[in-house]
């Protein structure tokens, strides 16, 4: 539900980059845990090569970690993805190489947001096999991708298969552009029962003036 009202899901919604993340409060995560994240698995013998996902919380005492997923986040990948503009293999190999910070990866710094549409009840029971309509027109929104998740294929119709049905991202020259054409595109879209959260990105707009 919109404010953090609802019960616990799933991610709902992104926004990318962020600027409620300041330079000072990036150092100190990666200082305060990251490094030594890495440090200590490095010295247990389990050098680590991927995408390692912290979840933190903010609070008045400082950043504190709720969880860590040797993954990408869902739905922050797919927001985040989109932006590398050299090519996710790029950056995937030189990972793998070792060699990350001397890779030449490009990532556009235009605001990118998501909102997920999901079935209704979820995250609790849902009914799957609901008909979606609209995707080719929330597509044929400027700067939408709608991003597969909870959907099957019926005879020839794309269906529901999930709680989290889609993902839809989309890209602007300000957060404000980059949200309005998301909801543009998620109200393009439908099925029995489907909803989604209308505040994703309001702090950001609102930051923006």
């Amino acid at each position: 539900s919109d404010g953090d009202r609802g019960p616990n899901t799933g991610g709902m919604g992104a926004f990318a980059p962020t600027p409620l993340l300041t330079p000072a409060l990036e150092q100190q995560v990666v200082r305060e845990i990251v490094t030594p994240t890495l440090d200590g698995m490095r010295a247990a013998g389990h050098e680590y090569r991927g995408a390692l996902y912290v979840g933190l919380m903010l609070t008045a005492a400082g950043p504190k970690v709720i969880e860590f997923n040797v993954r990408l986040g869902d739905p922050e990948a797919q927001v985040v993805l989109p932006m590398i503009e050299s090519g996710l293999a790029t950056v995937l190999r030189a990972a793998a190489r070792g060699n990350l910070e001397d890779a030449a990866w490009r990532v556009t710094a235009d605001p990118h947001v998501g909102v997920v549409v999901a079935s209704g009840g979820y995250p609790n029971a849902y009914a799957t096999g609901r008909a979606i309509a609209g995707l080719d027109a929330a597509a044929a929104v400027p700067g939408a991708l709608i991003v597969h998740a909870g959907t099957d294929r019926q005879d020839g119709t794309v269906v529901t298969a999930g709680g989290r049905v889609l993902t839809v991202v989309a890209r602007g020259r300000t957060f404000g552009q980059a949200i309005d054409r998301a909801y543009e595109a998620v109200d393009l879209i439908s099925f029995d029962g489907s909803f989604a959260r209308r505040d994703i990105g309001r702090a950001v707009r609102e930051a923006e003036g």
